[in-house]
């Protein structure tokens, strides 16, 4: 799981199992890479010749006093997108299938003047955005080019012209695009090269929808790069920045719902490295964005290719660019897909219960009903190994005098002991592994459970209760302070009540059962963790906090008849304890 630590694998168990879930985010510390601003003429600190090709020692982005900014907006069936001539780049980029509030999704959130989608500079990432105008020239309808002239000094003097050109093509039914960069250069030029580097292309400052970090624990911005047959993926803190110097096919953002990557054509051959960037712009509300480093350019021209995914974060959008006979582009082997987040070896599982639950919303096509039907099966299935743990422990209860005899005769032998109580253990027809044994059955589905419920797609607008419970993806909502509270934020929820109300009853319940100090300190801790659990669950999605609180409510019922159960037991123990009858009674042995 990408947010989630391991820590938040085992307490969330113990939620299920001894009513405890726990979650820590864990931020990476990574070197701070500095940058700069400058002005149009970038001056470039000189160094020695690389490939006989001179450091560069000014840029002219030449005056073209006859153009003026404009915006150029293209629109398929699924996106719409703005384009500037300030720089050829990408201010606006909306899906129009999928909404935040009452607008779009826009997928490349905190523009800015220094800090556009798909913007370039002139040597590495240290260097400014180009910030001046583009000649237009709109092909189709769905298809745009950007050009601009652009002299520069080299270290001895001399000049090389040439012509930065950068082509965007959309398609109907596509979420991905192509953009082209050409580098056209005079018969003089012999490459580009400023420190090692031709030029840098960066993805959007952001993606969207927008969230607020520090109240939105379950949302997250992920950078992730595919290499080889894997996703390599990387946590940046707030303000830093991270070098990623493998080769790749694609590299990108990911955040819960939406993923923005960028597939160079020839990467291993013309990327030297990404740059992570998480650096704050806006107070509280850090980018998130690659910086692709292209090697320096040998030859006077250049024509390089990316293919950018900027869509929803979905198994049928990313598989389609595998396979070349299913998309429009007819790319394959793109492997997009890998971005996905899944519970590892647990994916198959999380699939079959998504399997189950997408049969459930065809009966009943609301999700909030199939989560509460999915909870029941999944309580029903699991109820006959929590009952024979139950036995287990009552079991132990009765053969404990027994071995306790057992351990003290042969205390100061362990081989022979170890061997009697094998042999005790067997003619009791106890197994000392079958109270743990439902919770090793457990544990994978909760693990596979929490990533579904916390990342499931089709819960992004999906309702439950109108006017209460709109979108399943996020928390419930009853009125919205114009402050925020501390741990909780500026919302007030009543699902987190109800959860939190759930654990203490449930607990309660389950309590009862455990006796002496031991179960008195039990109650105290659990106690304390529930309340512990209603600050980290105030803001979880609404959905998570469903299956939570019906599982609790199913396991209340399962408890009150183990307890029953339990209760008849420990009575038949006494009475046979009072009328000093053997209460272990050996297997008999089959003739």
């Amino acid at each position: 799981m990408e947010k989630n630590t391991i820590w938040a694998i085992v307490l969330s168990t113990l939620v299920i199992v001894v009513f405890s879930f726990i979650q820590i985010n864990s931020l990476q510390n990574v070197q701070t890479v500095e940058t700069t601003t400058e002005t149009s003429n970038v001056e470039i600190v000189e160094s020695t010749t690389v490939n006989n090709v001179q450091e560069i020692s000014e840029i002219n982005l030449s005056d073209l006093p006859e153009l003026k900014e404009e915006n150029i907006t293209i629109s398929t069936d699924l996106i719409s997108v703005t384009l500037t001539n300030k720089g050829g780049d990408v201010v606006k980029y909306n899906l129009l299938e999928h909404k935040d509030g009452n607008d779009y999704v826009n997928m490349v959130d905190n523009i800015s003047e220094n800090n556009r989608a798909f913007s370039m500079s002139l040597g590495n990432e240290k260097n400014p955005i180009i910030n001046d105008l583009f000649y237009v020239e709109k092909i189709d309808k769905n298809t745009v080019k950007f050009s601009r002239p652009i002299a520069i000094k080299n270290a001895d003097g001399s000049i090389d012209n040439f012509t930065l050109v950068k082509k965007y093509s959309f398609m109907p039914g596509e979420y991905v695009f192509k953009l082209d960069i050409f580098i056209e250069g005079s018969d003089t030029m012999s490459g580009l090269n400023i420190n090692n580097t031709a030029y840098t292309l960066r993805s959007a400052p952001q993606i969207g929808p927008y969230y607020n970090k520090k109240q939105d624990r379950y949302e997250n911005r992920t950078f992730q790069s595919f290499t080889g047959e894997k996703s390599k993926t990387q946590t940046v803190g707030d303000g830093q920045t991270k070098e990623y110097t493998d080769t790749f096919t694609w590299t990108g953002i990911t955040g819960k719902y939406f993923a923005l990557l960028i597939s160079p054509v020839s990467a291993s051959n013309i990327m030297e490295k990404v740059v992570y960037s998480a650096k704050e712009e806006i107070p509280e509300y850090p980018n998130a964005q690659n910086i692709l480093i292209r090697v320096p350019l040998l030859q006077k021209s250049v024509q390089d290719t990316y293919y950018i995914y900027a869509g929803p974060r979905t198994e049928s959008a990313l598989k389609r660019y595998n396979n070349a006979a299913e998309n429009g582009w007819s790319i394959a082997n793109m492997k997009f897909d890998y971005c996905l987040q899944s519970s590892g070896i647990l994916s198959w599982l999380e699939i079959a219960l998504k399997w189950i639950m997408e049969i459930l919303y065809k009966l009943i096509p609301n999700y909030g009903v199939s989560i509460i039907l999915m909870t029941l099966l999944l309580r029903v299935a699991l109820f006959p190994l929590t009952k024979k743990s139950s036995v287990s422990t009552i079991k132990m209860q009765e053969i404990q005098p027994k071995m306790q005899e057992i351990q003290e005769k042969y205390k100061d032998n362990k081989e022979k002991l170890n061997t009697e109580m094998a042999k005790f253990y067997k003619e009791a027809g106890y197994n000392p592994l079958m109270g743990c044994f439902p919770l090793l059955i457990q544990f994978p589905i909760i693990i596979a459970m929490f990533n579904l419920f916390n990342n499931y797609f089709e819960f992004r607008g999906a309702m439950f209760i109108p006017g209460w419970i709109p979108d399943l993806s996020v928390g419930d909502s009853i009125y919205a302070l114009s402050f925020s509270l501390p741990l909780l934020g500026n919302h007030i929820r009543i699902l987190p009540l109800i959860y939190l109300a759930s654990q203490f009853v449930q607990g309660a319940i389950t309590n009862s059962a455990n006796q002496g100090a031991q179960g008195k300190s039990m109650k105290i801790t659990f106690y304390i963790m529930y309340v512990v659990f209603f600050f980290m669950f105030y803001n979880a999605p609404s959905g998570l906090l469903i299956y939570w609180t019906f599982s609790n409510m199913l396991m209340m019922v399962q408890q009150v008849i183990i307890n029953k159960m339990m209760k008849k037991k420990r009575a038949e123990l006494e009475a046979a304890k009072a009328n000093d009858r053997p209460v272990f009674v050996p297997n008999k042995k089959k003739k």
